[in-house]
């Protein structure tokens, strides 16, 4: 009888995970109506170049994100191997569930291919053969996963597999956030030094290669159909597991601007095209309305008095007036705005400066902020440099006078 309960607990479970949320953030009627019926518990929509989260829903929830996961393994394996690096598969790389490669024992693969069978088709034992290869344990080369998250910002993520299969170990459970997930593909497109090969295989359409020994070949499909949906799609990966749910995350360029879209959570069996619908509506919603404007504002800075300053050219005269310049200054400075958002500018600058001032010297920011949040901050520095005048600057101007008498 119990066991009669609990599988009609899981079917309702699954049927009620299958219809759309609503409300694009708990208690915010401020949301767009046209994102106010999302499928996923957890979306982002990120501008790529920035980083700024444009629309979010529970996107600091923490949630399984299954083979999105496979985003950081191949960045990692770009990183880190070497060109034309081969690598053994171990029993327990060929013991890894499906989907998988098929790999056996002891066979050897081209590190490159495996990255071709790891993101076109998702192969899990391919996951792992490339992890072992990079670090020599799916272990060790989770570590190098989370230290790679920390160093992103990532910190509601924790990595305990390189496929993504759902899994824990004492330091938590394989999980994300929308938010950090959408990072991390902005790192993998935008920040890398290998983004460009990232790009490249992601891409691909079609692969086919063949084990070191070439007794096997294997042709691999891209399951990505984002990439053939609308104009200008960059990149992306799928992800499914049982506890995860349908996950995707995905990178689109179009007239200049970039966006990403990560989403968790969104549907689980038979609502496979749940992503796809979320994605699309994301992505439509970010290209109509944001638009690159240009934001400088040139500041008018006055001098800073330097007390007990000498004044150039006037040594006996009053403190020095120190003149100030914003440094690094970008008059093409642009943003991603929608209609009616606008930047708000700061200027935060000492008024007195203490005696001696070296040239170049950091005396205040100019600060570029949107709703409450740092978009960029400028320096504001010292042109000149003046002296102090003390009781040795005295006495030395006093032994020029005596001796040129």
């Amino acid at each position: 009888m119990k066991k009669k309960y609990w599988m009609i607990g899981m079917i309702m479970m699954i049927v009620l995970s299958g219809l759309p949320s609503f409300g694009a953030r708990a208690g915010d009627e401020d949301a767009p109506e046209e994102l106010s019926q999302l499928y996923a518990r957890s979306a982002v929509l990120m501008d790529a170049d920035s980083g700024r989260v444009l629309f979010g829903k529970e996107e600091d929830v923490v949630r399984p994100m299954a083979s999105t996961t496979k985003i950081m393994t191949c960045i990692l394996a770009l990183e880190n191997m070497q060109e034309d690096e081969v690598t053994a598969a171990s029993d327990y790389a060929a013991s890894q569930p499906k989907v998988r490669l098929g790999v056996k024992g002891k066979e050897e693969f081209r590190m490159k291919d495996l990255l071709y069978s790891l993101m076109l088709e998702s192969h899990n034992d391919s996951a792992v053969v490339i992890a072992e290869g990079i670090a020599g344990s799916v272990e060790e080369f989770a570590v190098m996963m989370n230290e790679k998250a920390a160093e992103l910002g990532c910190s509601n993520t924790y990595f305990v597999t390189p496929n993504g299969l759902d899994g824990y170990d004492d330091g938590g459970t394989h999980s994300t956030t929308a938010r950090d997930l959408a990072a991390i593909m902005r790192y993998c497109i935008k920040e890398s030094p290998k983004k460009d090969a990232f790009l490249e295989v992601t891409r691909t359409k079609e692969y086919s290669f063949t084990n070191v020994k070439g007794d096997r070949s294997f042709s691999c499909s891209n399951h990505n159909a984002f990439l053939t949906m609308m104009d200008g799609a960059l990149s992306g990966k799928t992800g499914f597991t049982a506890d995860a749910g349908y996950c995707y995350v995905g990178a689109l360029e179009q007239d200049g601007r970039t966006f990403i879209v990560a989403l968790l959570a969104c549907g689980w069996p038979n609502n496979k095209g749940y992503k796809w619908k979320d994605t699309r509506k994301l992505m439509e919603y970010g290209i109509a309305n944001y638009q690159y404007q240009t934001v400088w504002q040139d500041m008018e800075l006055k001098d800073i008095k330097a007390e007990k300053g000498i004044k150039k050219g006037d040594e006996f005269g009053g403190d020095a007036k120190i003149p100030v310049k914003v440094a690094d200054a970008d008059k093409d400075f642009k943003v991603l705005l929608k209609e009616g958002e606008k930047v708000d500018v700061a200027c935060d600058v000492s008024k007195v400066l203490a005696a001696p001032v070296k040239e170049g010297k950091k005396v205040g920011t100019v600060t570029y902020m949107l709703n409450g949040e740092l978009l960029k901050e400028f320096p504001v520095i010292t042109t000149e440099s003046a002296d102090k005048k003390d009781a040795g600057w005295c006495a030395g101007v006093l032994v020029k006078k005596l001796l040129m008498q």
